[in-house]
């Protein structure tokens, strides 16, 4: 009940951040997203260069903080990305049912940083942290991270799978441990994905590790999150629990193709499909 109250507080505050600054702010920590069946090169690139105009197009906002594709498809991206303040994200580790051999994780996010990925998004293996398995757990994480080196690695928890809050605080932390430096609510390929009552949840296990490590984590809200209200609500979770410091590209991300657009219509007020 005290979560409860607590976000039907927040939810008041978000209505009163829904302001230009805000959106402004959100459409910078967007992780752009393509992450389909039917992705190819020619998509990927013509993706990619939407990003590069975007600077020309509307030169008084600022980009997005990153592109998340395939891990096949990150050497495509690379070689057309213009703009250096851009990061490249790949999925890997299996994404997104992490339901493969360790070393094949490992070697895909190694491989996807060799081609230059900046960052890269894995999924905690649900199959044994369902199982109360933590060591599985850590020893993917742990192994993984060290494979990528000073490339920053996002943790999903899937938070739909884990529904009680202890469970996500539990998952939270056990990321957190062993290395991750951002966590992330969900893949978007399962539902629930993102929720408000997650997003507490995990801001709240970040402010503790803060508090007890001087570590400060990141953390992404993805799946479902489409509308500008959404983006305000989320941020405004993370402002409220963890403080504006937390509210940039290197501590936050959030979204995907639809938000950017919706975010991109309501800032310039027009409805737009730009990217």
């Amino acid at each position: 009940m005290e979560a409860q109250n607590h976000l039907t507080e927040i939810k008041a505050i978000a209505r009163q951040n829904n302001n230009s600054d805000w959106q402004e702010l959100a459409f910078s920590c967007i992780d752009l997203t393509t992450l389909n069946s039917t992705d190819t090169i020619s998509h990927v690139k013509a993706f990619t260069e939407r990003v590069n105009d975007f600077e020309n197009d509307y030169p008084n906002l600022p980009n997005v903080a990153a592109i998340c594709v395939h891990p096949n498809m990150v050497r495509t991206v690379k070689e057309n990305l213009q703009d250096d303040h851009v990061n490249i994200a790949a999925v890997a580790g299996g994404f997104p049912c992490s339901m493969s051999f360790i070393e094949v994780k490992v070697k895909e996010a190694r491989m996807a940083v060799d081609y230059a990925a900046d960052e890269i998004d894995i999924v905690l293996p649900l199959w044994a942290f369902l199982d109360d398995d933590d060591v599985i757990c850590r020893e993917e994480i742990t192994t993984i991270k060290e494979a990528i080196g000073d490339a920053h690695l996002k943790v999903i928890l899937e938070t739909g799978a884990l529904a009680e809050p202890e469970k996500i605080r539990h998952a939270s932390f056990l990321a957190m441990e062993s290395g991750a430096d951002f966590i992330k609510t969900s893949t978007g390929k399962m539902s629930p994905a993102a929720t408000p009552e997650a997003a507490l949840e995990m801001c709240l296990a970040i402010k503790d590790f803060h508090l007890k490590t001087g570590r400060k984590i990141g953390f992404k809200p993805a799946g479902g999150i489409s509308t500008t209200e959404d983006a305000i609500l989320y941020m405004t979770i993370v402002n409220e629990i963890l403080g504006e410091a937390w509210l940039t590209p290197s501590l936050f991300r959030i979204g995907a193709s639809r938000l950017a657009n919706n975010l991109l219509s309501d800032l310039i007020d027009e409805k737009i499909k730009y990217f």
